[in-house]
């Protein structure tokens, strides 16, 4: 391929991914028509024309593309897919087609069995619990009961641990690592450790008639209810815990590898990122 010949190359892609990022519909087609073969060319981001008509909502964009034929598992160079960028950026509908769409499958429209895919650091898990924020006593007996969850951090890298992602992923199964208060202790006890944050507490699933319950019945449910703490650690204290829990690690840089986590973890992750 001769220079020219590589610049008028280049310069097509990026007119393929100009109109997907625009939602330039009519030209969109033209091109693919004209060049089918580039569908899935990947800009020097690794970012694909599904990747620009994810990241800016154009649904019509999105469903042209895969009507195509484009592959929608391809990963930039952030090692996202355009399912990722979707979520993140919380276009539900986009999300929706790229998660429930099966390959060879035209996508012409959206089943309503197909789960909503929420704003990808937006869901709220956890109740603040405002009001026991200054009491003290209750604070110091949640911290050591044994349903408590603690998670780590160190320079704003959350700890986590991966598996094997599930049937037909191409990436782990990412997830934060949730500690209970022995695992901690040490490290809450040392005066030069960053500060021990509570994150709140999780939301039940009777959450409408607790408000029907009196009082005493109030506080026996309040006292059942699973606290989340933070804890930040620094880096040499982040280097001892890793050695003695090899199946955990820092995750770092923490983007893009928070796009990793399932909705639910992401969600609680947002509140720690607030609060720390």
């Amino acid at each position: 391929m001769t220079v020219f010949e590589k610049n008028l190359h280049q310069k097509i892609i990026s007119e393929l991914h100009h109109f997907a990022a625009v939602g330039d519909v009519p030209r969109l087609k033209a091109l693919l028509k004209h060049s089918p073969s580039l569908i899935n060319a990947a800009a020097a981001n690794g970012w694909t024309a599904l990747m620009y008509g994810a990241r800016n909502g154009h649904l019509e964009v999105v469903q042209i593309l895969l009507e195509h034929g484009c592959d929608r598992y391809v990963v930039n160079k952030s090692r996202q897919t355009a399912l990722d960028i979707a979520k993140f950026w919380g276009y539900k509908h986009i999300a929706n087609l790229l998660a429930s769409v099966n390959d060879g499958q035209k996508p012409t429209s959206l089943s309503h069995k197909v789960k909503e895919c929420e704003n990808y650091f937006g869901l709220t898990l956890l109740d603040r619990k405002s009001v026991k924020r200054t009491d003290s006593k209750w604070l110091s007996e949640k911290q050591t009961h044994p349903t408590t969850v603690y998670l780590l951090f160190s320079n704003q890298s959350p700890l986590v641990t991966s598996s094997r992602g599930v049937e037909g992923s191409k990436q782990p199964e990412v997830k934060l690592c949730r500690l209970c208060h022995k695992d901690v202790e040490q490290y809450i006890n040392q005066a030069a450790e960053g500060p021990l944050i509570f994150l709140g507490v999780e939301l039940p699933f009777h959450m409408n008639v607790v408000g029907a319950c009196n009082e005493r019945a109030l506080q026996d449910e309040e006292d059942e209810l699973v606290a989340w703490f933070a804890l930040s650690i620094d880096s040499a204290s982040a280097e001892e815990f890793k050695q003695s829990h090899e199946d955990c690690y820092f995750l770092h840089p923490p983007m893009p590898g928070l796009l990793q986590l399932p909705e639910k973890e992401a969600g609680k992750m947002h509140k720690m990122q607030q609060a720390l």
